[in-house]
């Protein structure tokens, strides 16, 4: 440490249990607490490092990277800061909540900058096999938002159109929140006839009507004290909605043939793919009910505005669709897959990716394994090479292994970027160069 700082300002951070660091006016760190060394440094003290260097790897600070910087936020208010960064880790890229404080001397001025560090666990930045996951500006503002309405009980409305994997969105609210170990109880709401909405909804005793053999508890009841998610809720005809106005305004309901109220606690959250003000003022939703579930609105943003996404997500859909295989994308069918603007975002990517593994008899997939609509032809958008060939017609496999001899020992690069410019593995290329012991440790 190049600043000589009191002992009690340094054994100050680590009464905190989560990764926090000191930093001077120039962004350097001055101090690291032991949860921040073992996180980020393995133990070591990040002498002569700047904040910036260390969560991100840049050489200038954030806000002059694109970022938008909550220290420097701190020292332009005088204010705390809260921002959700991708800081990198020896573990790779992360999710972290950021908590930024100023800290002043006797006269007012500010010294130093408190920096806390919370690892965010509503979403992986590396491909995962459940949950939400994604890196791009659009997606981490959405899960921004996600991480500050989550611990509170405001009403949820999730935006954006179909496939955009709303219903995960409001999975991370709950799982978020102090509800987390309470139900998370969906309802689609699409299609329901009005006695099939409240029998859902509210439940029903034993004969309340043609065919109610049993008491049954509706959905409301099993989400006491969790959330209740209603999927799809500008679907709910004009007479339902009533209903539901009703439930929300009171926190009470009746199962379909009882007299007697029932309490209900739950945090609601909605969604829907329509327009709810449009559909306001074209009257065919009621205005009280959107004010009382659009409080804290999100927008879940589609796929073709998550620029850098696309390779993440499909390889955690990959991993959740074959857990058992080793599937991998061939370079040439990611091309078209990027080209593609997929209107039904992540659902339909998904639908993509399952066909094409039953399609494929290996563990890779080709252009040929996708359907017409995103197949770019990828074949032919390298052109011919110009080579000359020999007068005798020779095997396939013979040219093949004399053209990969030739281009390795033109290739300036190593063996993986050379795999990666032929569209192989680099296991696949050592195969076919017959550099047997090399691929045994590749």
């Amino acid at each position: 440490m190049t600043t000589s700082l009191a002992p009690e300002i340094v054994s100050l951070l680590d009464c905190f249990a989560d990764p926090a660091v000191l930093i001077g006016l120039d962004y350097q760190i001055l101090a690291a607490n032991q949860a921040y060394r073992r996180h980020y440094t393995g133990d070591g003290v990040p002498a002569n490092m700047r904040c910036y260097e260390m969560s991100h790897g840049y050489t200038v600070p954030c806000d002059q990277a694109g970022e938008t910087c909550p220290l420097k936020n701190s020292l332009e208010t005088g204010q705390p800061q809260r921002m959700l960064h991708l800081h990198h880790s020896p573990r790779g890229e992360e999710h972290v909540d950021v908590e930024t404080y100023p800290i002043r001397n006797s006269t007012g001025d500010i010294v130093y900058l408190l920096e806390r560090i919370c690892p965010e666990p509503l979403a992986s930045s590396r491909p995962s096999d459940q949950g939400l996951v994604g890196r791009s500006p659009a997606f981490n503002h959405m899960i921004e938002m996600v991480r500050r309405v989550a611990q509170s009980n405001t009403a949820v409305l999730l935006l954006g159109e179909s496939g955009t994997g709303k219903e995960l969105a409001a999975k991370a609210i709950h799982d978020g929140s102090r509800r987390a170990d309470a139900p998370f109880v969906p309802l689609d709401c699409s299609g329901l006839s009005e006695t099939l909405f409240e029998s859902e909804l509210f439940g029903h005793e034993k004969g309340a009507f043609t065919g109610a053999v049993n008491r049954k508890t509706g959905l409301v009841e099993a989400a006491q004290g969790g959330t209740l998610f209603l999927d799809e809720v500008g679907d709910i005809p004009l007479a339902l909605q009533v209903k539901l106005l009703r439930l929300l305004e009171t926190g009470t309901f009746r199962r379909v043939g009882r007299t007697e109220p029932l309490k209900a606690e739950f945090r609601l959250i909605c969604a829907t793919h329509r327009d709810l003000k449009a559909m306001v003022e074209q009257g065919r939703f009621r205005q009280d009910l959107y004010y009382r579930i659009s409080a804290f609105p999100i927008t879940t943003p589609p796929l073709r505005e998550r620029a850098g996404d696309l390779e993440l997500l499909a390889h955690s859909l990959l991993q959740r669709l074959a857990p058992a295989r080793n599937l991998h994308i061939h370079p040439s069918a990611f091309a078209c897959l990027r080209q593609y603007a997929f209107p039904g975002n992540i659902r339909e990517l998904r639908n993509i990716l399952e066909r094409a593994g039953l399609l494929t008899d290996g563990d890779e997939i080709l252009p040929e394994h996708l359907p017409s609509e995103c197949n770019c032809g990828a074949a032919r958008q390298y052109p011919a090479p110009s080579l000359a060939f020999p007068d005798e017609v020779l095997p396939l496999d013979i040219i093949e292994r004399t053209y990969l001899q030739w281009v390795s020992a033109r290739h300036k690069g190593d063996r993986r970027s050379l795999a990666k410019q032929l569209g192989l593995s680099e296991r696949t290329l050592y195969r076919k160069l017959g550099d047997r012991g090399k691929e045994k440790s590749a």
